[in-house]
């Protein structure tokens, strides 16, 4: 679908579910995307780490897309870039900090020099084809979050990507003030695109500020070595542990790529100039406890970041009893068992644990309802077009929308494309939308043959039975069979004989052909297996003619 005289909108990931955000804005026969996130796999996706957007649609006419705008840094809206902005040949525009994140990355895949990024100062605008684009800053957890307001022939846009109010002096950067919100509303806003995260949190997201006093209690609390765990991208936390630092008379250690990689990108940009010189982790090993604060990834339970090394103690920091944990965080929905199987290995230790439950060490950087609220009276938009949630958030926003005087509410999923003007919104037809995963460094469809594949020999284990035969058909020595991950244990030898007796037997009976002979022995083989465990693994068959 080429967009004739109109705007269109169309979401190829991030609505219907949070994480791997990718829009889209045609008009006058042409796209603009806004951001390009991922998502983390789950146990659905054995072997994976990162589930990318399948960007079939947009592939089919890259010639009709004009750039790639970024709303801010956080991975779900990012995340993809390295590994599909090259295949799209389009400039991408962000702010100075998201673009040092963003260069990272493609000089990490060695594509810096063949993607062309622009820097956007916050609040500045950019011709992008038929679309102005006006980069208005928001609070958020990282630095020069942006809204976008959109600005076509047929009207404009507010999208708001994530966003937050903080009424407090913001740690790290200047959002926009509600006169200024007010301003564009004041413009006529055709529709507002808004975050759906926490609509259902019936109070304000809560200031970064307020944390910082939280996380004072809770360290000045603590007997011993502190760790806290955050979001890495969380640069708005990460400055406020280096003034909690401060005021508990603790020396800092960040461990963790990631962080790293924040520290670094925010100190280059103009952030974190203030933040204490960090000590690595030998170092912090020889202080005494009472005297160090140790920033650590893995909050959300990944076992290869640094919390979850600490806790199997295979990470230089080691943790006793009487040490801390402090989650500064919020437990994402999915994450549940993975940060109960450290928090476990954790308390077999003594270690006692601090989370957003006991003290006020975490605020969310998504709105509320009074910041919805807030929003709608200041855009004034004429349609609400909620994203970057699960349907029920989604839904319930287009509910309260409605009830706080926006005219219209329309709630749309993936792959659904949207018709914002002339006229009413309203759904006109469906792109093809999917997901790809990165397995090492293949990008594969998520639901292929190889995950499939994967998946079975996940539930079912996997044999092989190999077979010599002479030119007659005839078995030549003795059937040889093998096993991975099929549910024996002490019976497997003699599980093992009986296929291969069933092997044998197979090829003494066999008429037909070659394909014929490999298919009666690997139902064989099967049988057997399901008779002894009640599976069916996958059976690979070698005949060898001799």
């Amino acid at each position: 679908m080429i967009p004739k005289n109109e705007l269109l909108f169309l979401a190829l990931g991030g609505s219907g579910e949070i994480g791997m955000n990718v829009n889209l804005y045609g008009c006058q026969g042409k796209w603009l995307m806004v951001d390009m996130g991922v998502t983390f796999a789950d146990p659905a996706y054995p072997g994976i780490d990162l589930i990318l957007p399948d960007l079939q649609f947009i592939e089919e006419q890259r010639e009709n897309l004009v750039g790639i705008v970024l709303t801010h840094g956080h991975e779900d809206h990012i995340g993809a870039l390295p590994y599909l902005a090259d295949d799209l040949g389009v400039p991408l525009y962000a702010t100075r900090f998201t673009a040092g994140l963003i260069r990272g990355k493609l000089e990490e895949e060695g594509i810096a020099k063949r993607v062309k990024l622009n820097i956007v100062k916050p609040g500045e605008a950019v011709q992008v084809g038929p679309f102005g684009v006006t980069f208005v800053p928001l609070a958020h957890s990282i630095p020069e979050a942006s809204a976008l307001l959109i600005d076509t022939p047929l009207g404009k846009v507010f999208h708001t990507g994530d966003w937050k109010l903080d009424d407090s002096d913001a740690v790290l950067g200047k959002p926009s003030t509600p006169e200024q919100l007010a301003a564009i509303g004041d413009q006529g806003v055709l529709a507002l695109v808004c975050d759906s995260t926490n609509v259902f949190n019936s109070a304000p997201s809560g200031t970064e500020s307020s944390v910082r006093e939280g996380l004072i209690s809770a360290v000045k609390k603590a007997k011993g070595r502190v760790v806290v765990t955050t979001f890495a991208s969380n640069a708005a936390r990460l400055q406020t542990l280096g003034e909690v630092a401060k005021a508990t008379k603790r020396r800092i250690c960040v461990t963790g790529r990631s962080l790293d990689r924040i520290l670094t990108v925010g100190r280059a940009t103009g952030y974190l100039k203030n933040f204490p010189e960090p000590i690595d982790s030998d170092a912090a090993m020889m202080l005494p406890g009472r005297e160090v604060l140790v920033v650590a990834t893995g909050g959300q339970g990944e076992p290869r970041a640094a919390l979850g090394r600490i806790a199997e103690g295979t990470h230089p920091i080691k943790l006793t009893a009487g040490d801390t944990v402090i989650f500064s965080s919020k437990q994402i929905p999915g994450n549940e068992l993975a940060i109960g199987r450290i928090q476990n290995q954790l308390a077999a230790k003594g270690v006692e644990m601090v989370t957003e439950r006991q003290e006020h060490v975490h605020v969310s950087g998504h709105p509320g309802r009074p910041e919805l609220e807030a929003m709608y009276g200041w855009i004034r938009p004429q349609t609400l077009i909620p994203v970057h949630g699960e349907m029920r958030h989604m839904m319930e926003q287009a509910r309260f929308g409605l009830a706080n005087g926006i005219p219209r509410a329309l709630v749309q999923s993936d792959g659904e494309i949207v018709r914002l003007a002339p006229g009413d919104p309203e759904k006109v037809g469906h792109a093809a939308v999917g997901r790809l995963m990165l397995d090492g460094d293949v990008i594969l469809p998520a639901d292929g043959a190889t995950m499939n594949e994967r998946r079975r020999l996940a539930s079912f284990g996997q044999m092989s039975v190999a077979v010599a035969i002479d030119g007659n058909y005839r078995l030549v020595g003795t059937p040889e069979v093998r096993l991975q991950g099929v549910p024996v244990e002490e019976d497997k030898e003699d599980l093992l004989d009986e296929a291969c007796d069933a092997a044998a037997d197979a090829v003494r009976k066999h008429k037909g052909d070659l394909a014929a002979l490999r298919e009666s022995l690997r139902l064989a083989v099967r049988r057997v297996a399901t008779k002894w465990t009640g599976k069916k693994p996958v059976v690979d068959v070698l005949v060898i003619e001799v």
